[in-house]
């Protein structure tokens, strides 16, 4: 989906988050690596997949730095912050949809363990990782989290629900919370589907243990087409990296690059 060359356009929305470098001290010195030859690298990893030890040398930023800056971005906030711009963005432009939203999952392996992973019981126990995601009616990820691979589906909505972004834009208060909800047999629950109407939310779950066919698949394609773009991005197909901050700052810069991605490519 997204090409391995970093576009200006994307650091442009970048940079009004990163905070300035600090100068060369009195006594001369290295100037640090400036941030969009470090973002270039970042995007280059998310987007091939290739390890930090490989990163060509014409990039002119070693993988250690890059991978520093990454981390140190996520504790800061930044892709947080840079993610609910794009979302403010996308909803200017009519591209936004937060009334309905639909959830699912993917799991993948995590080699070496690490934080956020677990047995994955499609994988003969092997160690991964599970991403849920919550995206709007047109495939806007609207929010992903990170579990162990043999967590429940339906232990990941509600905490999905709640971090729902508050979404500007457009005049009027942001929602708290959408309308409708949509999700497969999975996450199905009835102590879900009540704590979700006691939030104002219509949970269209679907159930077990019934025919197929009830229509729920019309809405729900959106998030699995999500979910292949995802996948596009090579660095989330499996997981490498052991800490949870490193996991997390790859899934909000990844649901941040599928935003640009529709909101300058027309993707819906």
């Amino acid at each position: 989906m997204a090409s391995a060359h970093m576009s200006d356009e994307f650091y442009d929305l970048v940079s009004h988050h990163l905070p300035p470098l600090p100068p060369v001290g009195p006594f001369g010195g290295r100037p640090q690596v400036s941030h969009r030859t470090v973002l270039r690298v970042i995007w280059f990893v998310l987007v091939t997949g290739c390890r930090w030890e490989d990163i060509p040398a014409e990039f002119g930023c070693s993988g250690r730095t890059a991978h520093r800056r990454l981390r140190r971005w996520e504790v800061l906030g930044i892709w947080d912050r840079l993610h609910a711009d794009l979302l403010r963005l996308l909803r200017q432009a009519d591209k936004l949809d937060p009334d309905t939203v639909i959830v699912d999952g993917v799991l993948l392996r995590a080699f070496g363990g690490g934080e956020q992973t677990g047995p994955n019981p499609t994988d003969r126990g092997k160690p991964g990782t599970k991403h849920t995601l919550l995206v709007d009616r047109h495939g806007v990820p609207l929010a992903i989290r990170t579990a162990g691979a043999n967590v429940s589906d339906h232990r990941q909505i509600l905490p999905l629900v709640f971090d729902f972004p508050k979404i500007g834009g457009k005049p009027g208060r942001p929602k708290q919370y959408p309308d409708e909800l949509y999700a497969d047999r999975g996450y199905d629950s009835d102590a879900t589907r009540a704590l979700l109407h006691w939030l104002g939310i219509e949970a269209k779950i679907g159930k077990r243990n019934t025919p197929h066919g009830s229509g729920l698949g019309k809405v729900r394609w959106v998030v699995e087409r999500t979910i292949s773009w995802i996948k596009g991005l090579r660095r989330m197909r499996i997981r490498y990296d052991r800490l949870g901050v490193i996991r997390d700052a790859w899934t909000s810069l990844a649901a941040s690059v599928i935003c640009f991605q529709i909101l300058t490519r027309d993707a819906i």
